[in-house]
């Protein structure tokens, strides 16, 4: 059984996604999270561990054809004749072309607002879904006949078959397709679709809670490490945070934590989250590997090799200090779920963006077994997780901090003169935001020194220094986000305050960049 399957045992309640490579497939897994369901995303082609009590299956979209040569496919019956099945745009494509539908190119691509016309309101489905909603259409193709035996129980004004129902008497359970994304937030009705699929076809309970959550990861924590002890990494983060008290909870002071500083926190941030630990009471144990780490650092620029050497040195100290305590045998990191879902390939090898330093295993010399907590949670749910736990919001609200630190936010080389530069600027940034309110209107805010210097004029001299940008973006989980409008005047105070009092920069510039198509973090 899965690590994640093994959540759902006592609750008997969980949603397979099958994916088949849509852009939009982990907003289908949040959809049904914030109706306090269970749900957990895995390609296509792996097979589905029907002993966790499954009790719903969706097939996501997808950016290929039903008619592509290599096409991605699965046999729909066997899954519809052990669930019910919702298929969403490709995935409702899949359904009509294997069970005697037919799906044709469209003469345009359909891509935007629609609105939903329902011809059967007494549908489960729709039943709470009126004629005039604004669905989103994204697709090539289009559903031109629906399953054999299925009845069409929406449309819009260009597709016919925008909805359809097979009855569960024609394969066991019933099956629904949608022709559009109701994922998205451009669907008016979105959110209701999937309550009423889940609560009124499924017949669902909606009791995945932070609480329910708690005291099963409490058990599987017991059940998996027994009476050994635990090693920890705690970063100061959110989610090693919520992992360390989970962890303290279920094992008490065989948990033994331990915090590095790497010399790549933010100012005064090693003491202070030292304090607040064991405030806690959690069995934290701070080290000083400042110079180690930059020592390491030195004359690398790429951001992947950056990355990799601050991850081996985070190895090599912890090993080191694993060594002096007795009888460790497990290691816990606070891996969560996009973590484990941007490493998935449903479709040939994929494309590395930047590597996820809590995904992949433990180097074998470290001779320590894995338990990760959180991998089955989004970011969100992981703060709603630590409230259940009474974390202090200091904690829990904090913006996520990358896991190589400023050693990402220093674009070249990294220095202990550059992270000084950095950590004051970054320093004033913080205490500006916090202090005008914005801090808590922002996903993530971050400072970043760039590789490049510029001219300036202080005073009567020349100036030729270094230069800082800002970033500020909005986000719900991090996987797309929106930069934030900060308004004008408190960037240009925070810019005055940097230029002014951090020697070595002469200019501030505002990153108001979106992602996709850049990233939160400029490395």
């Amino acid at each position: 059984m899965t690590d994640l399957a093994y959540y759902l045992c006592a609750m008997n309640e969980k949603v397979v996604i099958l994916d088949f490579g849509s852009q939009y497939t982990q907003l289908i897994a949040r959809r049904i999270r914030e109706q306090h369901v269970f749900c957990e995303i895995q390609p296509y082609d792996k097979p589905i561990d029907w002993s966790a009590e499954v009790k719903a299956v969706v097939l996501s979209g997808s950016p290929w054809s039903v008619h592509d040569n290599k096409v991605l496919s699965l046999n729909v019956v066997s899954l519809i004749r052990r669930v019910p099945v919702l298929g969403i745009c490709f995935g409702a494509q899949l359904m009509a072309h294997q069970l005697g539908g037919a799906v044709e190119r469209s003469n345009k691509r359909e891509y935007g607002p629609a609105s939903i016309q329902v011809e059967h309101p007494e549908s489960r489905l729709l039943k709470d879904i009126g004629s005039g909603e604004k669905v989103w259409m994204s697709h090539g193709d289009t559903i031109a006949r629906a399953p054999e035996g299925a009845q069409i129980i929406a449309g819009t004004e260009d597709i016919p078959v925008a909805v359809f129902e097979g009855p569960a008497a024609l394969f066991g359970h019933p099956f629904f397709g949608l022709q559009f994304h109701p994922e998205v937030t451009h669907s008016s009705c979105g959110k209701q679709i999937f309550k009423d699929f889940l609560f009124e076809v499924v017949g669902l309970k909606g009791d995945w809670t932070p609480e329910v959550f708690i005291d099963e990861a409490v058990r599987k924590i017991r059940a998996q490490v027994g009476d050994d002890n635990v090693l920890i990494a705690i970063s100061g983060g959110v989610d090693s945070s919520v992992a360390g008290v989970l962890l303290h909870r279920a094992i008490g002071d065989r948990m033994q934590g331990i915090f590095v500083d790497n010399g790549l926190l933010r100012k005064g941030e090693f003491q202070e989250v030292l304090d607040i630990y064991h405030d806690l009471g959690l069995n934290v144990k701070g080290v000083d590997a400042r110079t180690r780490f930059w020592d390491a650092l030195a004359g690398v620029v790429d951001p992947e090799a950056k990355r990799k050497v601050i991850g081996s040195m985070f190895i090599d100290v912890l090993q080191e200090e694993a060594a002096e305590l007795s009888d460790m045998k497990w290691l816990a990191q606070g891996t969560i779920y996009p973590d484990v879902i941007e490493s998935l390939s449903v479709h040939g090898p994929s494309a590395t963006i930047k590597s996820h330093h809590n995904v992949g295993g433990l180097p074998d010399h470290l001779h320590l077994k894995l338990v990760e907590p959180l991998r089955t949670l989004f970011k969100d749910e992981v703060r709603a997780v630590g409230r259940a736990l009474g974390i202090p919001s200091y904690i829990l609200d904090r913006h996520p901090f990358p896991g190589p630190g400023l050693g990402i936010r220093i674009l070249g080389e990294v220095t202990a003169e550059s992270v000084h530069i950095l950590q004051e600027a970054d320093d004033i940034y913080m205490k500006k935001l916090k202090k005008t309110g914005w801090y808590d209107k922002i996903w993530q805010a971050g400072t970043i020194l760039l590789p490049v210097r510029s001219v300036g004029v202080m005073g009567d001299e020349r100036t030729y220094d270094r230069v800082i940008a800002l970033r500020a973006v909005y986000s719900q989980d991090g996987m797309t986000a929106e930069w934030s409008p900060i308004p004008h005047d408190i960037l240009a105070s925070i810019s005055s305050e940097i230029i002014n009092t951090v020697r070595g920069v002469n200019r501030v510039v505002y990153d108001i960049s979106t992602k996709p198509p850049a990233t939160i973090e400029w490395e």
